[in-house]
């Protein structure tokens, strides 16, 4: 991989993040990265500083809308004009394509392989993660809520995402034990209201 790019994105695109709310941090960008990077090498010819790239670039828009950020992201890239001593217009556009295709809730297949590795690298492995996500999005996005209802919108999200009819569980392209044991797991918790209650404050360390 160029160490130019990486020290490039490392220098001026990581600490974009810190904008971002917890569930899309630096710390979630990095953990994309890994995955990202590890499903890739599982696949011929792949350019890693593309996948590199399109991982770190994911979610940065998602300070400014949070409903569109993948869109928004993919034209933060596209304007970004030091990509351009890294990769081609081409490349560029590809990667692009490869954000806006990246969210779980999107009804197409991701139109090239580096959407399918940034769509699939982009799934919770933890309970934590999308307790901590639904409960940061909730507080910011509809404050008047009370913690009982908050919790049940929180819940019923992670249904309809993770849940044995849930739209995350498609769009997977690649092997990935430990996301299956996740998807049980999350499953499991979230059809039991009570239990979920209790994980869903430890959690968030809320105080009722």
């Amino acid at each position: 991989m160029n160490n130019e790019l990486i020290q490039y994105i490392e220098e001026f695109i990581f600490p974009s993040y810190q904008k971002n709310e917890e569930g899309h941090n630096l710390e979630h960008i990095k953990y994309v990265i890994t995955r990202s990077l590890k499903f890739a090498k599982t696949v011929p010819n792949i350019n890693l500083d593309m996948v590199f790239t399109i991982a770190s670039f994911h979610d940065i828009g998602h300070y400014i809308d949070a409903n569109n950020h993948e869109k928004v992201s993919a034209e933060m890239l596209k304007a970004d004009k030091q990509l351009k001593k890294f990769f081609t217009e081409e490349q560029i556009q590809i990667m692009a394509d490869a954000i806006v295709d990246h969210r779980a809730s999107l009804e197409y297949e991701p139109r090239s392989i580096y959407g399918k590795i940034i769509s699939s690298a982009d799934r919770n492995t933890t309970l934590e993660s999308p307790f901590k996500r639904t409960y940061t999005y909730r507080l910011k996005h509809s404050p008047n809520l009370t913690i009982e209802q908050l919790i049940e919108e929180s819940r019923q999200h992670i249904i309809n995402k993770f849940g044995n009819s849930g739209y995350a569980r498609e769009k997977m392209y690649f092997d990935d034990p430990e996301y299956q044991q996740y998807l049980k797991d999350i499953t499991a918790i979230a059809s039991n209201k009570d239990e979920f209650a209790k994980l869903f404050i430890k959690i968030n360390q809320i105080k009722k």
